[in-house]
């Protein structure tokens, strides 16, 4: 799928007269996923497709979009970037984005930093971002708290919930290894959806 077919599935599909969570009943609220590894088709971003649809459900939304960042490389440090711009559009009007990444050198990708760095200070408020970052070592489980956090808190995002901290070996079964993270997490993104304090 190319990008623009990717980011265009954000208009795609509605269920009018579902019951949605405090703070946007009367509209569907908007899951978006902002997938930062390099490579397209990655299993960060099946496992962020799959928290972003899970998330979803609980909010009674459409299908995430998703927003791979491989797609739109060419296009981050071009003086004209009309996709990366349309993506970066559909992240201020989420009520909820998914930022995942794999850890690279202890932090999150080169990539990801392309795309955030064009976001002005604040333009996130409202939104409430939840963290994922996949590595192959429980030791770099921080690079979320550390890095990837005080970037989005930065750009005014609530992040209301620890990071989705994902091992390789736990790609294999998702959803064994995200149940104890929804029960314990699941209330504090609903309840921050349209209000809340981060």
């Amino acid at each position: 799928m190319s990008s623009a077919e990717t980011i265009e599935s954000s208009t795609a599909g509605s269920s009018a007269g579902q019951d949605i969570v405090s703070g946007v009943r009367g509209r569907i609220p908007r899951v978006v996923v902002v997938v930062g590894n390099p490579r397209p088709g990655s299993r960060t971003a099946s496992a962020a497709a799959h928290v972003g649809e899970r998330i979803a459900g609980l909010l009674g939304a459409d299908a995430p979009t998703i927003v791979e960042l491989a797609d739109l490389a060419g296009e981050l440090l071009a003086p004209e970037h009309p996709l990366a711009d349309e993506a970066r559009a559909l992240v201020t009007s989420a009520d909820v984005v998914v930022v995942a990444t794999p850890v690279y050198k202890g932090s999150y990708t080169g990539l990801l930093k392309s795309f955030l760095d064009h976001f002005p200070g604040g333009v996130l408020r409202g939104v409430t971002a939840v963290p994922l970052v996949v590595s192959a070592s429980s030791e770099h489980s921080a690079a979320e708290e550390v890095h990837l956090r005080p970037v989005l808190l930065e750009l005014g995002a609530r992040v209301p919930t620890r990071a989705i901290a994902l091992l390789e070996p736990q790609l294999g079964d998702l959803d064994a290894a995200l149940d104890t993270w929804f029960a314990e997490h699941a209330g504090l993104v609903t309840a921050r959806v349209g209000g809340g304090a981060q």
